[in-house]
């Protein structure tokens, strides 16, 4: 789409008078699916960079001899990605999408290109949580992007081209991740580091692609940025996620942790005395949280955030693990999830876009993420995998009538002009949840494998292999080469350990559960953020009689 597209002559508005050239902030259709395409690169790029690691996890992990590290390749970007959401919302509020988005799929690219020559898990880490700076915009300012020109009523008519984008990448994601860890090398490199690379030529298309089509009508306004609260954020999260994740090792009451808990506890406190300096131009402004649907919508989305990502990082795990599936086949068996996700979104964003109500949707999605949860910490190394298909599913229904709904409520309940930070809002304490409940789930899931895989070995009247002593979870390819006597109490003691984390979930989950009842019923706008923000610049501008 051209610049002379958002310069329109004035046309007729809905109740009949003539707008002025502001409110040629009207989207047509093709313009909108103009638009959508730039989005959906750098949408893609996010969502195919999940779904590889997703089933390529344990391959890097065994092969840099850390598997029981590897939460902090995934804890590090999630850190970051967490960190940098409000700051995008917040400077994108203020000079634009574009730049931010643009900045955000180079950054990604550099990270990408940098965890390709990682050397051990430390370093995996340390260049995730560039890869995690890049990423945080990805995903919010798409969201927002589409919160400007797209009225709530109508936004589900979008929804698809989301879906797709999503769809494909936990299709193709799997197969590619399965195959680059699969492979030992690939024009002279190891294959799981192509897991890296590919984004990069994919990430200069999505940047190419943005450049040409993105350009948003923008007004800007000066603010002063929220330098202090974002470096408080930092020094309050940092410190409360180590601990979480390294506290199982270190001791939960050893000096190292109680420093954390103290150097966390300072900077949450210094974040909200930040925030109330900052007032209206604070990064997370608190005057919106009194807004009974932002406050809602934020506390729902960091449980669904603890209990989707701490329940679903372990699944590929129990399906490479306990069931044997190669990474491919593993990516592949994750299917049912994303129809089921697919699925959830659709129905529910048309039934929105038809009754204009939304409230029942995350509630409904809640119980089946509930049911779902409770239905995981049922199966075992015997279950047959048809059963854990279908649960899948059901988890999946459960978070695609959970998320969308969410962020459509916000985006309708907050002014036009806070489009950007509400939503980023949502998606950071969305990933906030998601930060904890992964270095959690998988710091209990560390703490309690040893003696579940012991006591299996004790049950089966089974001698442990020599020298694993209760595992070794450093490299678990050893599985692999036990004969079935040896290996399926390892797999019992594995999966006995998982029920653990999905018990835990649960018991988040059905917090959440009663959060969303609290959730208000707003009649959703026929105007979208753009066009009612031309039409209040316009009004302003007028001269008064």
């Amino acid at each position: 789409m051209s610049n002379s597209s958002t310069t329109a002559p004035a046309e007729a508005g809905p109740g009949g008078g003539a707008r002025g050239p502001q409110a040629s902030a009207d989207f047509t259709h093709r313009q909108i699916i103009t638009v959508l395409i730039g989005l959906m690169m750098g949408m893609f790029l996010a969502a195919l960079d999940q779904t590889i690691m997703a089933t390529a996890t344990r391959t890097i992990a065994d092969d840099l001899n850390g598997f029981n590290l590897q939460a902090w390749a995934t804890t590090a970007f999630l850190i970051t990605s967490t960190i940098s959401t409000p700051l995008y919302g917040k400077l994108s509020d203020i000079y634009g999408r574009r730049p931010f988005f643009l900045f955000a799929i180079g950054v990604f690219i550099v990270g990408s290109m940098l965890c390709g020559l990682s050397q051990n898990m430390y370093e995996l880490a340390a260049f995730r949580a560039i890869q995690g700076i890049g990423a945080g915009g990805l995903m919010s300012l798409a969201l927002a992007i589409i919160g400007d020109i797209v009225p709530p009523r109508e936004r589900a008519k979008y929804q698809g081209f989301f879906l797709a984008v999503f769809g494909t990448a936990s299709v193709i994601g799997p197969i590619l991740g399965g195959f680059f860890a699969g492979a030992d090398r690939i024009l002279w490199v190891d294959g799981w580091r192509w897991v890296f690379y590919l984004n990069v030529p994919i990430g200069i298309a999505a940047m190419i692609v943005v450049a040409r089509v993105l350009h948003l009508p923008h007004q800007r306004t000066d603010h002063r940025i929220d330098w202090p609260g974002a470096v408080a954020l930092i020094v309050g999260l940092v410190p409360l996620l180590t601990v979480a994740e390294q506290g199982r090792d270190w001791g939960w009451g050893s000096g190292r942790a109680l420093a954390c808990y103290v150097i966390g506890a300072v900077g949450l406190v210094a974040f909200v005395l930040a925030e109330r300096a900052y007032k209206e131009e604070a990064l997370l402004p608190l005057r919106l949280f009194r807004n009974r649907t932002v406050a809602v919508g934020a506390t729902s989305s960091t449980i669904l955030g603890m209990a989707m990502f701490g329940g679903l990082m372990t699944v590929p795990l129990y399906l490479q693990i306990v069931k044997g599936s190669s990474p491919t086949t593993a990516g592949l068996q994750m299917i049912p999830f994303v129809i089921g996700i697919m699925t959830g979104s659709i129905v529910a964003g048309q039934l929105i876009a038809r009754t204009g109500r939304y409230r029942i949707f995350p509630i409904i999605g809640s119980i089946l993420m509930a049911a779902s949860l409770a239905l995981f910490s049922l199966i075992g190394a015997d279950t047959p995998l048809w059963k854990t298909m279908l649960i899948m599913v059901l988890m999946g229904l459960g978070l695609g009538g959970n998320m969308q709904p969410m962020i459509t409520a916000v985006q309708n309940a907050v002014s036009p002009r806070e489009i950007g930070v509400a939503t980023s809002s949502v998606t950071f304490f969305r990933s906030m949840g998601g930060t904890l409940g992964t270095a959690i789930f998988l710091s209990v899931l560390f703490n309690v494998l040893p003696g579940k895989i012991s006591g299996a070995y004790t049950e089966a009247g089974v001698q442990l292999p020599p020298g694993q002593g209760g595992g070794d979870l450093n490299d678990t390819s050893f599985i692999n080469k036990l004969p079935e006597a040896l290996a399926h109490p390892f797999k019992v003691g594995f999966a006995d350990g998982i029920h653990v984390v999905y018990l835990l979930a649960l018991a988040v989950m059905l917090i959440g559960l009663v959060v969303v009842f609290f959730l208000p019923e707003i009649p959703l706008a026929q105007r979208s953020a753009q066009a009612q923000r031309a039409e209040d610049a316009a009004a302003a501008a007028a001269p008064r009689g």
